[in-house]
């Protein structure tokens, strides 16, 4: 077997091209940094805050009049930890769902600005964990936490919104109402291998970005892998004003495909 080198004509980084198209050919491709990773490398050139001492000033319970008062008087990001399943059920309105039981820390330094402070809503017990795990990707702006949780809230008498969710076995049926817009929030090397037909294509990582995409009268049925990322784009869709009916699949596409949904491959 004899072993040919590439030659010049068909390597790309050998092609005479401009500095932004070359930058342009090597990135292609690549997911955009998180929001946290120009911030640690300043981090690391001055110092980072030791964890005891970055947990006595982050963990701080907050009784639901401080937190309410901080809520209403200062910029900040209400994160609420819980489960999906958990949160639907009643949140604390413009919350930012990204659970402790996933991909936390990256969600969070996927969508969340590190600057903006935040105020957690967690289980009882995870308060730690919360604050712990946003640390060690450098998010150290935590004004505290909701003591009780969303039941303290609850029990105070304050507003709290909640989600609809839905089983896939029942996901056609609605669809085919016409009433609801679908909106497919996975990443694009996840619609390779099928979407849902008529399906709104938005990766849960840029979404934030393109929010005009979408119409706030709509209604939306919201699908991801599993779950777990179509609760945190309903969050962030309802933080953004979109009011009207959103509705998220249990179990995203996997249980839709078990389901028999139809689903389309993309046009290369």
């Amino acid at each position: 077997l004899q072993y040919h080198r590439p030659s010049k004509k068909f390597n790309y980084a050998l092609q005479e091209m401009s500095k932004a198209d070359f930058v342009k050919a090597v990135t292609e491709g690549l997911s955009a940094p998180p929001k946290y990773f120009f911030m640690d490398a300043a981090i690391n050139k001055k110092g980072y805050d030791s964890i005891d001492e970055v947990m006595k000033r982050n963990a701080v319970a907050l009784d639901v009049k401080a937190f309410e008062e901080m809520l209403n008087n200062e910029m900040v990001i209400v994160l609420d930890t819980r489960t999906p399943d958990e949160f639907e059920k009643g949140f604390i309105p413009g919350s930012i769902n990204i659970g402790l039981n996933g991909q936390y820390a990256p969600w969070v330094g996927a969508i969340l600005n590190p600057e903006v402070p935040l105020l957690l809503v967690t289980e009882n017990g995870s308060e730690d964990e919360a604050v712990l795990r946003l640390a060690r990707v450098g998010y150290e702006n935590v004004k505290g936490y909701l003591k009780g949780g969303i039941a303290a809230w609850k029990n105070a008498g304050k507003e709290a919104d909640t989600v609809s969710s839905i089983e896939a076995a029942d996901f056609s049926e609605i669809a085919a109402k016409g009433e609801s817009q679908v909106l497919d929030v996975r990443k694009p090397g996840e619609w390779a291998s099928g979407v849902v037909e008529g399906a709104e294509l938005i990766d849960l990582t840029v979404l934030n970005d393109h929010l005009n995409k979408l119409n706030k009268e709509n209604s939306y049925i919201i699908y991801c892998g599993g779950g777990y990322r179509s609760m945190i784009a309903i969050s962030l869709l309802k933080k953004n004003g979109f009011g009207q009916k959103l509705i998220n699949v249990y179990d995203g596409m996997g249980k839709l495909r078990e389901a028999g949904v139809k689903t389309v491959q993309l046009a290369e």
